[in-house]
C-alpha cells in the first residue's frame, strides 16, 4: 500500500500541474517542504512555492508528457521523468527575451514522501538546452 500511495500523490501532484492547479499541487506538501530547483537556492516552505508557482505561471506555459512515475517498496521516494512542452511567456530575470517561443525539454523530479504527502520535491533539466531552444 505505501508505494501505491505515493504513486497516486505523485501522480495527483502532476495532475494538478497539468490542470494548472497550484492550489491542488500545494495541498500535497507536507508543512516543512522543501523545493530544490535545477539553478538557484532551496525554497522552504508552501509559501515560497506558493510564489515560485505565481512566478512559473506568468514567465511559462507548460504542459508535461510522457510522465514515469516510480517509488520505493516504502512510499518514502519517488521520482518521475516526463517531457516538457512549453511557451516562453514573459521575460525571466537573466534569462534570454521571452518572444512566445516553444519548446520541448526532458526533465526529471526526485520526491521525499511522509505519510502520502510530498516534503521534497527536486527537479532537474538542462537549462543550457533549454537557452539554446528559445535563443
Amino acid at each position: 500500500m505505501p508505494r501505491a500511495t505515493a504513486l497516486a500523490t505523485i501522480s495527483a501532484y502532476y495532475d494538478a500541474f497539468n490542470a494548472g492547479d497550484t492550489a491542488a499541487m500545494e495541498a500535497l506538501l507536507t508543512e516543512d517542504f522543501e523545493h530544490h530547483v535545477n539553478e538557484g537556492q532551496i525554497r522552504k516552505g508552501v509559501e515560497k512555492f506558493r510564489a515560485f508557482n505565481a512566478h512559473m505561471t506568468r514567465c511559462y506555459r507548460e504542459h508535461l508528457t510522457d510522465i514515469v512515475v516510480m517509488a520505493n517498496d516504502a512510499g518514502t521516494r519517488a521520482a518521475a521523468e516526463f517531457t516538457v512542452n512549453g511557451v516562453y511567456l514573459t521575460t525571466d530575470d537573466g534569462l534570454p527575451e521571452a518572444r512566445g517561443q516553444s519548446y520541448i525539454l526532458p526533465a526529471g523530479t526526485f520526491f521525499t514522501l511522509r505519510e502520502g504527502r510530498i516534503q521534497r520535491v527536486t527537479t532537474y533539466y538542462n537549462l543550457a538546452d533549454w537557452i539554446a531552444q528559445v535563443s
